[in-house]
């Protein structure tokens, strides 16, 4: 594969790449690239991780060496699943598995630990060494890149060291790219910024799109900064009403799908349609069947997303044949990974104690 075609995989459904220079030339120069994803293992998988799991699906395909990393120990300074170490090292483990189940070819990942770094001393000497070449300010500012705010580090100091963790990964790993949602985008501006004050290597960055709530996209405050915005907006999995999981029935996806957001003729802050984009198009062109009722023109196949947006936008698509032609898809994306998860009945019951932990 030569180096446009890997950058023209890379590219799709991304929202950037900083920079998109340095991966082509990484490409052209041969160059064998190492990259990861940081997931923090804070309840069962909900379908908008599987946008950056076909992103991370893409880079092991354009040969990437990628690292899957499961920050345990972040997800416990962020106090998720009550912080029970015992709980989020549970909920890292079928992560595995869907990756698994979306064609990720395991044999070609590391899967790493955040344990394993922290018992490293160089780990800490890299924490610190940061720390002395950032502003208190900056890493305040940080905090959204754990859906936190700035002035919840004055009850719990513990929070300002997750950046600098987040940032002494991708050194202690040694990382040519970082892959992340786009609310990560802060620690990994942060990474290339002191990467070039202490002579590590600077990452690039590859940031994918967030998935919005079903419930819809608020009105930006002015007092907001983009990235608390984001971090307000997007699909959680500690609002399980407003998030599809790779867990749930055929039955609880329709009715979720079917009670979300979905304006006729808006595509922009239409959750619906952003189902359609990232998840069910995400991997390319594909049938996508719309199943009207006569009075609105009857039964029509779309082949790609950019069609199926024209078609809403000029209202020959109604809300509810949206809802559930994106809902039957879904159903067919999200069933083989949760036969595969129900049938390894240790891990099934693994993620029965995790989901009652979200849940109180």
């Amino acid at each position: 594969m030569d180096a446009e075609s890997k950058l023209v995989i890379v590219k799709r459904n991304t929202m950037e790449i900083v920079t998109e220079e340095e991966l082509r030339k990484a490409f052209e120069d041969g160059r064998k690239l190492k990259g990861y994803i940081g997931f923090e293992p804070s309840g069962v998988f909900h379908i908008g991780w599987l946008i950056w799991a076909y992103k991370f699906k893409d880079l092991v395909d354009v040969g990437v060496e990628m690292i899957l990393f499961a920050a345990t120990w972040h997800a416990w300074i962020n106090d998720k699943l009550g912080g029970k170490l015992e709980l989020i090292k549970a909920a890292a483990k079928h992560v595995v598995k869907v990756l698994e189940t979306i064609g990720v070819n395991m044999s070609r990942v590391k899967i790493t630990y955040a344990e394993e770094l922290v018992s490293n001393s160089e780990y800490w000497e890299k924490v610190l060494r940061i720390a002395k070449n950032v502003s208190l300010s900056r890493v305040k500012r940080a905090l959204t890149i754990m859906g936190r705010k700035a002035s919840e580090a004055e009850l719990d100091f513990s929070k300002l060291v997750y950046p600098l963790m987040q940032v002494a990964d991708i050194f202690q790993m040694d990382l040519d790219i970082a892959l992340g949602g786009m609310d990560q985008r802060k620690a990994h501006m942060l990474a290339r910024d002191i990467a070039e004050k202490l002579g590590y290597k600077k990452p690039i960055a590859i940031h994918t799109p967030l998935l919005p709530s079903l419930k819809g996209v608020a009105k930006m405050e002015v007092s907001l900064e983009i990235d608390e915005y984001l971090s307000e907006i997007k699909m959680s999995k500690s609002k399980p009403e407003e998030a599809i999981f790779i867990t749930d029935s055929d039955e609880e996806i329709m009715k979720k799908v079917r009670g979300a957001f979905c304006p006729p003729r808006e595509v922009d802050a239409n959750p619906v349609m952003a189902l359609a984009k990232y998840i069910i198009f995400a991997q390319g062109n594909r049938r996508f069947v719309v199943e009207r009722k006569p009075e609105h023109g009857g039964t029509i196949e779309v082949y790609s997303y950019d069609e199926l947006e024209k078609l809403y936008r000029e209202s020959l698509i109604h809300p509810l044949d949206l809802k559930n032609a994106v809902a039957n898809e879904l159903i067919k994306i999200v069933k083989p990974i949760r036969s595969v998860l129900q049938a390894e009945r240790d891990l099934w019951l693994e993620l029965e104690k995790v989901m009652q932990s979200v849940t109180r």
